[in-house]
């Protein structure tokens, strides 16, 4: 993996806020922080005392996260206080579902009232992955259909980020909305197809359920990926 310069982070940062309106027509609202800044501290004991178990750098990710989620919900008109967890997945206002995700030193995050979407998830990858880590996300026959027609090894390495970082919204996804046992346990359990605009994901036995589409856009040196499911039931 690479590092992210200042300036990649701050192109990352541009680029997730002009894609505000496309996200806003799916009824999202977004915010994003940087790792370290000031404002990036716990809002209350309830964070702290998660904050103070974790390493520093996973704590200031975990902050910068957090005021993204506050600077999402304040978007929407939304007053945010703590922002805690269950397992994994933040525990927004009641009404309302919400992904989180850090990479470089930048936090994102995307919030959305329940009457429009049940379930949300979203990736930022601000680093680069090798095309042999193809192996690990993607099984033999998707990576017939995701690597097919890559003209140089970059278009590979942009193709292999692109589908890591869309199985990884897609995973929260599918966390947040389907029963335990149905659950994906890693990405190799999420099967995508390539779309024109990212790709559409399923986990792994529910070959029944229709398709979640994820949405792949470029950021900076990376890719941010978002996925919604829709009030109605699927």
């Amino acid at each position: 993996m690479t590092d992210v310069s200042a300036d990649d982070r701050a192109r990352a940062g541009q680029h997730l806020l002009a894609l505000g309106p496309v996200l806003a027509a799916s009824g999202l609202t977004l915010g994003t922080a940087l790792a370290g800044e000031s404002a990036a501290r716990p809002a209350g004991p309830g964070e702290a005392r998660l904050a103070a178990t974790m390493p520093p750098m996973r704590r200031r990710d975990f902050l910068a996260g957090r005021y993204a989620a506050r600077r999402a919900l304040a978007a929407a008109g939304l007053p945010a206080g703590e922002i805690l967890r269950d397992g994994r997945r933040p525990t927004l206002p009641d009404g309302h579902a919400g992904s989180i995700s850090h990479s470089g030193g930048l936090a994102v995050a995307v919030v959305a009232a329940r009457h429009r979407c049940r379930a949300v998830g979203c990736d930022l990858e601000l680093r680069g992955l090798p095309p042999e880590a193809a192996r690990l996300v993607l099984k033999s026959g998707e990576r017939r259909r995701v690597m097919e027609g890559a003209a140089h090894p970059q278009d590979a390495a942009y193709r292999v980020l692109a589908v890591f970082s869309a199985k990884e919204a897609a995973f929260k996804a599918f966390a947040a909305l389907l029963p335990a046992p149905d659950t994906p346990a890693s990405l190799l359990d999420i099967t995508v197809r390539p779309t024109p605009d990212g790709f559409l994901a399923r986990p792994g036995g529910s070959s029944g359920r229709p398709p979640l589409e994820v949405r792949v856009h470029p950021v900076g040196p990376g890719v941010f990926s978002w996925a919604t499911v829709g009030s109605r039931p699927p």
